[in-house]
């Protein structure tokens, strides 16, 4: 099912429908800031297993997950002084910050060294999900499994995925580019993909 939100003032109504759908397990894809997104309830982990298998993708590689604002990350991530302004000036924005991850966090979206990536994407629809949620959601960008070819519409993803979709958000066109991921830990900032958004404050 492919539901249209208004990618300005999302309707309350339809993001309950989306929250629902999320309660019961389910898998949406919702546009964010970058690209179209795959994702579901981050507390709903035969949600997350399908979604591996959907990516074709290892568990040793932990999709990201997205917060609704620098508070939220605080509950899922030990966020420093340094973590935190570093955060606050480019938040909400086109970034993934890896931080050591909380004991919230399911071990599922935990790397070997329990580092969690974690977005605030500049897209009302993807927080307004978040928001009503009431926690995050995992956040993997939507790809044709045969070939990794991202999939940057609603049918494109209606017609590749969606037999393992509970709900397609239409949120018009996502002109994508990636999110930059940058490290955080130990307040050591280190570029591991350069990405969408501003990173001169990280280069020398």
């Amino acid at each position: 099912m492919i539901l249209e939100i208004n990618p300005v003032h999302p309707e309350p109504r339809k993001i309950r429908k989306v929250v629902e759908v999320l309660l019961n397990g389910g898998i949406i894809a919702y546009p964010t800031d970058t690209y179209y997104g795959i994702g579901c309830d981050l507390f709903k982990k035969d949600a997350i297993e399908r979604i591996y298998q959907l990516k074709r993708r290892s568990q040793s590689q932990p999709f990201s997950f997205i917060c609704s604002d620098l508070k939220n990350i605080s509950e899922y991530a030990q966020v420093t002084n340094y973590a935190y302004k570093t955060m606050k000036r480019l938040l909400p924005g086109p970034y993934t910050f890896v931080l050591k991850g909380s004991r919230l966090v399911p071990r599922i979206m935990l790397t070997k060294r329990k580092n969690v990536g974690i977005r605030v994407p500049d897209h009302p629809i993807s927080l307004a999900i978040v928001e009503q949620l009431g926690h995050p959601v995992i956040n993997t960008t939507a790809t044709n499994p045969e070939n990794d070819e991202i999939l940057s519409t609603p049918h494109e993803i209606k017609s590749k995925i969606g037999h393992a979709l509970g709900l397609i958000i239409d949120g018009g066109i996502v002109t994508g580019a990636p999110s930059s991921v940058i490290s955080l830990i130990d307040d050591v900032p280190e570029i591991i993909r350069a990405g969408s958004g501003d990173l001169s404050a990280f280069e020398d």
